[in-house]
């Protein structure tokens, strides 16, 4: 990175660490709000036995095109996962987690409480304050934001939570970063100093998205461990958190082998402890004795192999508010799983890799990295939605649903990358899910619903997906693969081709004319009249 560019990240984060911060006043009217926990009164479900309905709980997505997603509902959970490619996994993890611990002066009880509205089982977890009350805040989701606005009368400093990952029109490379950001809003109304402290605990889940079920059950731990980390961040402070790994056969990864990492910024004014290693089955304690005490961790790095046991870890960021004083801190959660493998045992490299390479160890640099330009890609999407959530001449509904409807781009399975050894400079395959009820990847004739927000935004995906298909016009497949519908339709096995040569005149040199076309322009266009042309002119 050159000086410049250095200096001005390290003004932005110092900007951001000691800036106005802003409440649910700042959040835009567009997005779609629900008071935090509080169920939906009539929801719909499935019309189908079998099909996937996980419910009302759910949330913005974080996670880049191709790099896997999950999600945190607007009742607090961590619950929808999407890292392994086309597998959809639902199910709450209670350890991954934020709480708050608040304190006004010295002469008032300190207060924590965990920030979900709800609470595991039995004995999950049990000493930590859970059940939020319903209804305590606002929910509110614009994709790629989305904000928590927490509004609890024994939290003397108000909070926000506003989370995204760097989605950006025209960027094909931030937009692929496995990384969420999670920058707290605090100000102090009162005429107290209020003793503010984040906590975010994490699960190690190394080798968790292994299997192709819809929850966790018999998610292996063995060989997981995880290890607390401190770096020097030059004028920035010193970034600390842990990384989350398991022990790997071999140098070459596998398709579940990979680490998350929970970080942030310990500068001044700013205290960062930690608790590097404790068993999420338990009843939690070695985490919550000390944070509902003082807002702190005990700064313990004990590190060991998992046998079976579930292993968590956890951060606290704590610091002071004076009367009328704001903050922003950051914490990101960052993931780093390279590789996709699908049906047939071919393996691809996910788009991020261009950028950090393929060992999967990489988690730590790319959460940094997070850290470091939180602020400029928070700024970024607020510019690239303003024009149309500001725009008065369509109902605030629909504003609102323009942005919340791409979710699918990132969540729904979406496939970004290429296969080892392919060359770096050649545009990346990108490839949407036809839904996690029937697995298929490249279905073009549902594929077109999301092809106007790829033209718009991001062309160069949309055209390479043109070209792709291009490219498969006069190819064959000739085995032979049942005819389910016909078969249904006839009451006997009914075959055909996988795959027949089109029967057109598409030649070679019309192909690459195609690809050229693609190259230099949106969209085909006719030579006179400037036109969209549907029609095979070769």
């Amino acid at each position: 990175m050159k000086l410049a560019s250095l200096s001005a990240t390290v003004c932005s984060l110092f900007l951001l660490l000691t800036g106005a911060a802003w409440g649910g006043d700042n959040i835009p009217k567009a997005a779609w709000t629900r008071p935090l926990g509080e169920p939906l009164a009539n929801p719909g479900v499935t019309r189908s036995h079998g099909d996937i309905d996980d419910g009302y709980w759910q949330g913005v997505p974080v996670g880049g095109f191709g790099a896997g997603t999950f999600s945190r509902s607007y009742r607090g959970d961590f619950n929808r996962w999407h890292i392994k490619a086309a597998v959809h996994k639902y199910e709450p993890i209670y350890a991954n987690q934020f709480a708050v611990f608040e304190q006004a002066g010295s002469d008032t009880p300190p207060v924590a409480q965990a920030l979900l509205n709800g609470h595991p089982e039995g004995n999950e977890l049990s000493s930590w304050k859970w059940d939020y009350p319903v209804g305590a805040g606002n929910y509110y989701a614009l994709n790629p934001k989305a904000w928590f606005d927490y509004k609890y009368d024994k939290f003397p400093a108000h909070l926000t939570l506003e989370q995204f990952s760097p989605v950006l029109p025209g960027n094909y490379k931030e937009s692929s970063y496995p990384v969420a950001i999670y920058r707290w809003h605090a100000d102090n109304p009162t005429n107290k100093t209020v003793t503010v402290s984040v906590l975010l605990s994490w699960t190690n889940m190394s080798g968790w998205f292994r299997t192709f079920t819809r929850d966790f059950k018999g998610a292996p731990n063995q060989g997981n461990f995880n290890t607390y980390k401190s770096e020097d961040v030059a004028g920035a402070g010193k970034m600390k958190g842990i990384v989350f790994d398991r022990l790997r056969a071999g140098t070459a990864p596998n398709e579940w082998d990979g680490q998350f990492v929970i970080a942030s910024i310990d500068s001044p004014g700013v205290e960062i402890t930690y608790h590097n290693s404790y068993q999420t089955e338990g009843d939690g304690h070695a985490i919550w004795t000390p944070f509902s005490k003082d807002g702190r961790l005990d700064n313990n790095d004990k590190s060991w192999v998992s046998d079976k046991e579930k292993l968590g870890g956890a951060i606290a960021v704590r610091f002071t508010l004076k009367p009328g004083e704001s903050r922003i801190i950051p914490m990101v959660v960052a993931w780093d799983f390279p590789l996709v493998q699908f049906g047939e045992g071919r393996k691809w490299e996910r788009r991020y890799t261009d950028f950090y390479g393929t060992s999967g160890t990489n988690a730590w640099t790319i959460a940094r990295d997070g850290l470091l330009h939180a602020s400029e890609w928070s700024d970024a999407i607020d510019k690239w939605q303003a024009p149309y959530v500001n725009d008065e001449s369509k109902p605030l509904w629909y504003r609102g649903m323009l942005f919340n409807e791409l979710y699918v781009l990132t969540d729904g399975g979406t496939f970004w990358g290429r296969q080892p050894g392919s060359d770096p400079k050649a545009p990346a395959t990108f490839a949407l899910l036809e839904c996690f009820d029937y697995a298929y990847y490249g279905t073009l004739d549902v594929r077109f619903y999301a092809s106007l927000p790829l033209l718009k935004f991001w062309p160069d995906v949309d055209k390479q997906v043109l070209r792709e298909f291009s490219d498969t016009v006069a190819k064959e497949w000739p085995e032979q693969g049942m005819w389910v519908w016909k078969s249904d339709l006839e009451g006997q096995p009914v075959t055909h081709k996988r795959k027949k040569s089109a029967p057109c005149r598409m030649t070679l040199a019309c192909r690459r004319a195609i690809h050229s076309s693609l190259s230099t322009s949106r969209a085909f266009r006719t030579p006179t009249t400037g036109k969209t042309s549907t029609r095979n002119s070769c």
